[in-house]
């Protein structure tokens, strides 16, 4: 299974090894900061879909901030970004608030009642910060449920018939988040639904996040009818306007090197047991789920097998990948496009260690960058 980019340094990668390609990721964030450019738009990189924060240094580069939804992804996007910090939570910690607030450039609130209830809290903190709220245009366009923020009696943001009449004094901001590796044509679609509610509030608002989900760096994304959108919504509204994608900041932008342990044949069925995990290193295959590309398999083949990890999750496999030659113990498997989302999402379920993490460097040079342990598997819990 060739694969040109890692071929000269495949046998110095431990597996198995999420690997960043360098090179993709600059080049993704090139396109992202052209867009910023042509528009005046801010695009920061969400940290729940992209957290691999020993190549921060070149998002520095590119990119105005982060986005993050937890107490530890804002520490992590000021200690290692160190540029602005975004923040919205579905509800926040009482515990954790004003340290979330003390980190936040912006801060976004899930609800009127959470808004009022930290109102007192908040007071003292402007004009430094700017606050806003999270709206629900009742409109989406995604296919799989457990994705769709817009389902019939979501949690997430504020419907139309439960927005107050005008927004709250320390409000300067709207917030929505409806897509997931969407389409600039369902981005202008969202926007129309987001006017044809919510067009009262963005007269008395000075900035508008149009949250993540944009597949801008795929290669059939139409970056000229987004920057359009985001024209148009700038100068009708006098808005300022935030873009916050995890995904096209590291779109194929690297692999998961695994190899075969052992390769076992019951009911006609050949499987090749691999040193990693869909249910621990690679959930989004069972969770939305997806079929991830493998390195050399082609669309149809006599040798035909099943890829099973090293679970003990019955269902821990992915079925149907063909090779135009039989695979052996020992054989380099390579997963494509395993950096955005697939990272963060890792587990130590049955104890397996994480993957390694390295990079594959501009140069053609591999760099190890973090290898995980016992301590790590026994550190997580008490």
């Amino acid at each position: 299974m060739q694969n040109k980019k890692l071929e000269g340094v495949l046998e110095k990668i431990p597996s198995p090894c999420f690997v960043l390609d360098e090179e993709k990721l600059e080049s993704n964030l090139k396109v992202l900061q052209r867009i910023q450019s042509n528009t005046g738009a801010k695009i920061i990189c969400a940290l729940k879909g992209y957290a691999m924060h020993s190549s921060f240094n070149t998002l520095q580069k590119y990119l105005v901030g982060a986005t993050a939804s937890s107490l530890n992804e804002a520490l992590l996007a000021k200690e290692e970004l160190g540029r602005e910090v975004h923040v919205y939570c579905p509800a926040y910690r009482k515990d954790e608030f004003t340290d979330l607030m003390n980190l936040a450039d912006h801060l976004t609130f899930n609800s009127i009642s959470e808004y009022k209830f930290y109102e007192p809290v908040i007071k003292n903190a402007l004009p430094k910060k700017k606050f806003g709220l999270r709206i629900n245009p009742e409109y989406s366009n995604i296919s799989t449920p457990i994705y769709d923020p817009c389902a019939m009696g979501s949690r997430l943001g504020i419907t139309i018939e439960n927005m107050p009449k005008g927004l709250p004094e320390m409000i300067s901001g709207l917030h929505f988040h409806t897509l997931c590796e969407g389409s600039a044509e369902v981005l202008a679609e969202t926007l129309k639904a987001v006017e044809e509610k919510f067009s009262k509030y963005l007269n008395s608002i000075s900035w508008l996040n149009f949250g993540g989900g944009h597949a801008i760096t795929k290669k059939e994304y139409n970056i000229d009818l987004l920057e359009e959108a985001i024209s148009n919504i700038k100068s009708k509204y006098n808005l300022e306007v935030i873009l916050e994608p995890g995904s096209a900041v590291a779109w194929d932008a690297g692999w998961l090197v695994t190899s075969v342990l052992d390769i076992v044949n019951s009911g006609g069925v050949s499987t090749a047991i691999i040193d990693s995990s869909f249910a621990a290193h690679m959930p989004d295959c069972i969770e939305m789920p997806y079929k991830p590309k493998v390195t050399g398999s082609v669309s149809s083949s006599e040798n035909n097998y099943t890829i099973g990890g090293l679970t003990c999750l019955a269902g821990d496999y992915m079925s149907d990948y063909y090779f135009e030659e039989p695979l052996s113990i020992g054989q380099k498997v390579i997963f494509e496009d395993m950096m955005h989302y697939t990272m963060v999402k890792t587990t130590h379920f049955n104890g397996i260690a994480l993957p390694s993490i390295g990079i594959l460097k501009k140069d053609g040079t591999f760099e190890l960058v973090k290898t995980f342990g016992y301590k790590d598997y026994k550190n997580q819990l008490s």
